[in-house]
């Protein structure tokens, strides 16, 4: 009895792996983008971001804020610090009020980063 060997295809196989064709996002860069996407993943940031940067002058007052939310005007203010310090808004005291700003070109940093990673 004779046996057949089949024959394959004798080409290499691609590497496993495809090369890098960009610099990857570094340690330190990833560690921010985390920090600032972080501020961002909660919808009452979102909401307070869109109420401000919807406002006239991309400005509002805190006392226009708390309402919209529906959360109590401590906990808005939290959420307003946290979009603070993440670079999103800047705060100005006039009188007993604060008021935030879209700070600008903040939104479009972040969708500038992502679109690169």
């Amino acid at each position: 009895m004779v046996t057949m060997l089949e024959l394959t295809d004798a080409t290499p196989a691609p590497a496993c792996c495809a090369p890098l064709v960009q610099e990857p996002l570094g340690q330190s860069d990833a560690e921010h983008l985390a920090a600032t996407l972080k501020a961002l993943a909660d919808p009452a940031r979102l909401r307070l971001l869109s109420i401000v940067a919807s406002s006239e002058g991309e400005e509002a007052c805190v006392c226009d804020l708390i309402e919209p939310i529906g959360l109590s005007q401590p906990t808005v203010s939290h959420h307003l610090k946290v979009l603070t310090e993440a670079g999103f808004l800047s705060r100005s005291k006039r009188g007993t009020w604060a008021y935030y700003r879209l700070v600008p070109g903040s939104l479009l940093r972040v969708s500038a980063l992502l679109a690169t990673t």
